[in-house]
């Protein structure tokens, strides 16, 4: 396991996850010498622009941090660091913008995970990101944990690179999202079975077997048939290594 990766997995398992450097860390396995220290710099110096302690204070420092229905198929609009460099992305990671930036302003913010989109709740007030901090009617409910922050975030990943198809590019770029899904406290356990296929996909048969055996012995009891036919794909994998 990469030392990101390893940073990655101690850090969504600690009760106090720092969302934005695991978010930063998502965006090491695009760019592996990428300096998450910096981009945390980055996020001080927007919070030193905030100049007063309310919603309004916000909105004239990442004013100009906004998306557009381009963004939902530009990967860059999934990872922290170009948002900050781009000043653009989807409402995700946006409202991880918003927060990080408020708390460091010292202004309470969460994320919430309305479905099809992310607002964020600053104090009382809902904002979205997305459209420039714009003030909206909204429920508080749900906030997002970090746990299902970060999991959206990798699951629109994921995602992305399905609809843009199965070239070996997008199968590395599934997979690697699909690992750091797995490094997640809570994730869907299918998420083995689609790790195990696209490691067979891209050569890696012994694992790509092992990770859809491991599959198969979760489902066993609940899913019999798939758990078959994990295993026979698992044996398909194993006979191309002769």
């Amino acid at each position: 396991m990469s030392r990101s990766r390893e940073r990655f997995a101690e850090l969504v398992r600690s009760p106090d996850c720092d969302v934005a450097e695991a978010c930063l860390l998502i965006g090491c396995e695009v760019e592996p010498d990428l300096s998450v220290t910096d981009s945390l710099v980055e996020l001080d110096v927007l919070a030193a622009k905030v100049t007063s302690k309310d919603v309004g204070g916000l909105q004239r420092a990442l004013g100009e941090f906004t998306g557009s229905a381009a963004d939902y198929d530009d990967l860059r609009s999934s990872l922290l660091h170009q948002v900050l460099r781009r000043r653009r992305g989807l409402p995700i990671l946006l409202s991880v913008v918003w927060c990080e930036v408020a708390a460091r302003a010292g202004l309470e913010a969460v994320a919430l995970g309305l479905p099809g989109h992310v607002l964020t709740l600053v104090g009382d007030t809902v904002v979205d990101p997305f459209s420039g901090g714009s003030v909206v009617h909204a429920a508080h409910e749900p906030v997002l944990d970090p746990g299902s922050l970060l999991l959206r975030v990798l699951t629109n990943i994921r995602a992305l690179a399905e609809r843009q198809g199965m070239s070996l590019d997008t199968a590395r770029t599934r997979l690697w999202a699909t690992e750091l899904s797995l490094l997640l406290p809570r994730h869907p356990v299918e998420l083995r079975r689609e790790q195990g296929e696209l490691l067979l996909r891209l050569g890696a048969f012994s694992a790509g077997a092992a990770a859809l055996e491991a599959y198969a012995e979760v489902v066993e009891d609940a899913t019999p048939e798939d758990a078959e036919a994990a295993r026979r794909h698992a044996r398909q994998g194993r006979a191309r290594l002769n």
